[in-house]
């Protein structure tokens, strides 16, 4: 359920270029469609926490799913770019449901030291869709066009919906009062002032999405600078995605073993390592696709270490809040992300040195909060 949480962000990626050139628009305007997704992801999490706390996980699930496969179908016949651009806020309103609700369910039936592991598995799996998803975007897009991402995309959520109504069982035993505005918001600046919470906060939400920088900005800086198809494009993506599985299966190996502060900072000194070598690489003329994709295979195996344990240690800070803890973080971590993904979005897209430099500062914001964990 989780995994499909982010697919339509990355799904789409290695479409990007096409779907520019049939709506009449520039790189600019197709990149958008990833900030406003991203931008929808974040708010609309502040949202489902609260909701999944007074009525359960499974109804507020529900509603979400319906919503993401609404704005599926309103994607495939599109007529222009103001149109998939509603269509993609749509997605990610009902996609941010499956995130929060997600990393709450496991909360639900873990124990406070059993969490780090079961939220590293669950990232693995998270990042399974992601690794595939643009592979799978751009066989599609070269086959069928990139309308057919969304038909997809859109017969994978029905799917999902079915089974969550047949099969999953609610998880939330303890519902609470639906607050009002103003204690929801208390709420969540009650947990900013915990300074463990704040600093895996910051820290989490660095790592997991500054990687959507290269994401958005991946078609064109691998077709127009370095000559790659949209097939290989999705490829090249998948490889990038992968290193976050890896990183992930370290950090639930490392979860019994390894205090969760420890493995947290040493994932981030990897992402610092590797985007400065990306900068070094690209400022030295010494671009290709072999030297662009090492390095964010680096930093996406250091994500996949550093996320799942600041994930673990936020959502350790008060159990009995687990739903607007998720909710909190995930609103801050696709917030990182649609800055992030905006500053490289905003230079011209035949350089890697605008990327690099947004994980450059994804990671040394991390480092230092880190250091008040």
């Amino acid at each position: 359920m989780t995994m499909t949480g982010t697919v339509a962000l990355h799904i789409f990626v290695p479409a990007l270029a096409a779907a520019a050139v049939d709506l009449g628009t520039n790189a600019a305007g197709a990149q958008l469609t990833i900030t406003v997704y991203l931008i929808g992801l974040a708010g609309g999490q502040l949202l489902y926490g609260p909701l999944s706390d007074r009525y359960g996980r499974r109804p507020v699930l529900i509603g979400g799913l319906g919503l993401y496969l609404a704005g599926l179908l309103l994607a495939i016949p599109a007529p222009n770019i103001g149109v998939l651009l509603v269509a993609r806020v749509l997605q990610s309103l009902g996609a941010c449901g499956s995130l929060v609700i997600g990393r709450a369910m496991v909360r639900d039936v873990s124990t406070r030291e059993d969490a780090a592991r079961k939220l590293a598995i669950l990232t693995t799996a998270m990042t399974l869709t992601p690794a595939l998803a643009p592979a799978i975007g751009g066989v599609v897009t070269e086959a069928f066009g990139w309308r057919a991402v969304f038909v997809v995309l859109a017969g994978l959520v029905a799917l999902l919906g079915a089974l969550v109504v047949f099969t999953l069982p609610e998880t939330n035993r303890h519902k609470v009062a639906l607050p009002g505005f103003v204690a929801v918001l208390s709420g969540y600046l009650r947990l900013v002032r915990i300074p463990v919470f704040r600093a895996y906060l910051v820290a989490g939400a660095c790592g997991g999405t500054s990687l959507y920088a290269f994401l958005a900005v991946a078609p064109f800086l691998l077709v127009d600078r370095l000559g790659r198809s949209s097939q290989e494009v999705g490829f090249d993506c998948l490889i990038v995605v992968f290193g976050m599985v890896g990183g992930a299966v370290l950090a639930s190996r490392l979860a019994t073993r390894v205090p969760i502060r420890k493995a947290a900072r040493s994932g981030n000194l990897l992402c610092i390592a590797a985007a400065l070598t990306l900068l070094i690489v690209d400022r030295t003329g010494m671009l290709g696709v072999v030297s662009l994709i090492v390095p964010l295979f680096a930093y996406a195996v250091g994500v996949g270490l550093l996320s799942p344990n600041a994930v673990a240690g936020l959502m350790n800070v008060d159990p009995h809040a687990a739903g607007s803890a998720s909710s909190l973080y995930g609103f801050t971590q696709m917030t990182f992300g649609a800055l992030f993904t905006a500053a490289a979005s905003a230079w011209p897209a035949t350089s890697a040195t605008p990327v690099a430099l947004a994980l450059l500062s994804a990671g040394l914001i991390a480092a230092l909060a880190l250091r008040r964990a």
